[in-house]
């Protein structure tokens, strides 16, 4: 398997692969033209996130600056809004559901590493998919942890850490998230 299968199969692979270095300058480049871009050229700005994300709904935006590793696996869908200053690490799937919201300084984080120092400091890394439902908020300076899914028509507090996956229907919060209320 070459280093990108693997990471994209959940596996430890070398983030310092050229491959995988060629597609994160690449897509830093899109993004630099993306954050810096006209606030009034919403044509040009829309182009550019469809082609950037893996798949895009419809009355799908995005406020500048924003950031992630690849793109490609980003996959969002209808009616999905991203506040500014949004960080998407997605060198596995972070796929959003329809009508989600994300507030500012929002953090989805999909990479991780190894526990071993070593291992580390060689640059091995494996991600873990991240799934938000539908009809989700998630508040300002949320941290998405890897491997986290959260279930429809939730709420996540500002500031919060998740850590594990919640069901739908509930607020969570704190660090690391929990339950605050159940919806229904």
């Amino acid at each position: 398997m070459t280093e990108k299968e693997k990471m994209l199969a959940g596996e430890l692979y070398q983030a310092g692969d050229p491959e995988l270095v060629a597609e994160r300058l690449k897509v830093r480049k899109l993004v630099k033209s993306f954050n810096d871009s006209n606030p009034e050229d919403i044509d040009f700005r829309v182009s550019l996130i469809r082609k950037i994300f893996g798949k895009t709904g419809k009355n799908f935006w995005v406020e500048p600056p924003f950031f992630c590793d690849y793109g490609y696996n980003i996959e969002v869908g209808d009616d999905v809004f991203f506040n500014f200053n949004c960080v998407v690490l997605d060198v596995v799937k972070v796929t959003l559901g329809d009508r989600v919201l994300v507030a500012p300084n929002v953090q989805f984080y999909s990479a991780t590493h190894p526990i071993d120092a070593k291992s580390r400091g060689e640059m091995w890394e494996y991600g873990k998919s991240i799934t938000i439902g539908n009809d989700v908020w998630i508040g300002g300076s949320a941290v998405i942890c890897p491997g986290v899914t959260i279930g429809d028509r939730s709420v996540i507090a500002a500031g919060a850490v998740v850590t594990k996956s919640f069901p739908a229907d509930v607020v969570i919060g704190g660090n690391p998230a929990k339950v605050i209320r159940y919806l229904v």
